[in-house]
């Protein structure tokens, strides 16, 4: 493992021998020994974690349990952190409210996702359970304000949209073409336009063999293969499969994380941060946390000679500081 100490020369016998000079004296160093994050790595009640890497700094945007009554996920605003080493991590406190949605009900802000086109920061809200709007900003902390006016996919109103259009998650694949995952208990997946701001034909249902999904979906690409994970259920574990294609047909791999001890389990994966990808996830492991009092984590995801996921070990030290 690269732990990013910088070499010299030591004096010995042989004054021309270069060896390895450990320097404690970094920014991941303290009292001696390399720093680790620890989980959860915020005290926060936060949850479902969609982490990206904006200008080699990771964002990971969050439910907000600390400001929901503690009896349902009821809050009405995200939250989001920062760190650039995975240790020292910044509160970027509430990046965007319901408040910004003329149309929302105001009464839930679920889990969302956020990514970053031509300068700009999409912000897409699962809004009130029936409807995903998109917010926009210069800034990955915002402030973002709605982009159109009006939902980006509605229940009832756009065809497919399903019961619940929850959860988006949006890859933008290599060639620009972007594709918005949802839903619970049948995933969909629909094209977007250029600008990300509308619909680019029509919402259909994702086949993933197995059949055990539920909510949480996220697709990442590696090696050229798309990775599509998910949640089993409630209570659930993060299962995944892949395809050739963003839109499928998935085949079931396995499970990237196992039961995490409360009602949901949702993940999403950093590709590459410095050369590692790491899975970010929830739990209720923090004093007083919970069902409705979740807390953020994140460990170090693997892959295989085959480039099948390593099972992510939950661990309460965390990862590394990086450099």
């Amino acid at each position: 493992m690269d732990t990013g100490r910088p070499t010299g020369t030591l004096s010995g016998s042989d004054a021309s021998a270069e060896e390895t000079a450990p320097d404690f004296t970094g920014p991941c160093y303290a009292d001696g020994g390399l720093r680790y994050s620890g989980n959860p790595f915020v005290t926060r009640f936060v949850a479902d974690p969609a982490a990206h890497v904006f200008n080699g700094r990771v964002y990971v945007y969050d439910t907000d349990d600390q400001s929901n009554d503690g009896t349902y996920w009821n809050s009405t605003v995200w939250h989001a952190f920062s760190s650039d080493n995975l240790v020292d991590w910044t509160d970027e406190g509430t990046v965007l409210t319901l408040q910004a949605f003329a149309y929302a009900a105001k009464w839930a802000a679920w889990a969302p996702d956020v990514v970053s086109k031509d300068g700009k920061y999409y912000f897409f809200a699962p809004i009130d359970r029936w409807q995903i709007g998109v917010a926009v900003s210069d800034s990955p902390t915002g402030p973002f304000t709605d982009a159109i006016g009006s939902p980006l996919i509605q229940m009832g109103r756009d065809l497919n949209a399903g019961d619940e259009p929850i959860d988006p998650a949006v890859l933008i694949d290599d060639d620009g073409q972007a594709y918005l995952y949802f839903g619970t208990r049948i995933p969909k997946v629909v094209k977007l336009t250029a600008d990300l701001l509308h619909l680019d034909g029509p919402i259909i249902d994702m086949s993933v063999s197995g059949n055990n999904y539920a909510e949480a979906p996220w697709m990442g690409k590696h090696n050229g293969t798309y990775y599509f994970s998910y949640s089993t259920g409630w209570p659930g574990q993060i299962a995944y499969g892949t395809s050739a294609s963003p839109l499928g047909p998935f085949a079931y791999q396995g499970i990237v994380l196992d039961y995490v001890g409360i009602s949901t389990n949702h993940a999403s994966v950093v590709e590459d941060f410095k050369g590692r990808s790491y899975l970010f996830y929830h739990n209720g492991k923090l004093p007083g946390g919970g069902d409705y009092r979740r807390s953020i984590n994140v460990d170090e995801l693997h892959y295989d000679a085959n480039g099948a996921i390593t099972q992510v070990v939950q661990t309460t030290q965390g990862v590394a500081c990086v450099p």
